[in-house]
């Protein structure tokens, strides 16, 4: 499981510190060469315990485009994919928020 700190608006709404990420979220890169830059995460490598955002790219020596593994620790979740239903669930756990969503 690869976890991520939430951005403070999301923090505050969902009473909680970090959650795990997932395709389709959007993180802002807080650390290391790409700090600053947001995107939407196209793949998570749980074995290799990295994540690749799409637009941070590094050419390669053959001329084509390779995304740039990222360690989660170094993001934050600007935005969450809320369509999984096993989110909606770890997240009504604590945030009374969530479960009157998930009632209707």
């Amino acid at each position: 499981m690869l976890a991520g700190h939430l951005s403070e608006e999301l923090s505050n709404k969902y009473a909680r510190r970090s959650l795990p990420i997932r395709k389709k979220d959007t993180v802002k890169i807080m650390r290391g060469d790409y700090k600053g830059k947001e995107g939407e995460v196209t793949k998570v490598d749980t074995k290799k315990y990295k994540i690749y955002i799409n637009g941070i790219t590094v050419r390669k020596s053959n001329g084509k485009d390779a995304l740039v593994p990222i360690h989660p620790s170094n993001c934050m979740l600007t935005d969450m994919y809320l369509e999984d239903r096993m989110r909606r669930e770890i997240l009504s756990r604590t945030s009374p928020e969530v479960k009157s969503e998930a009632k209707k």
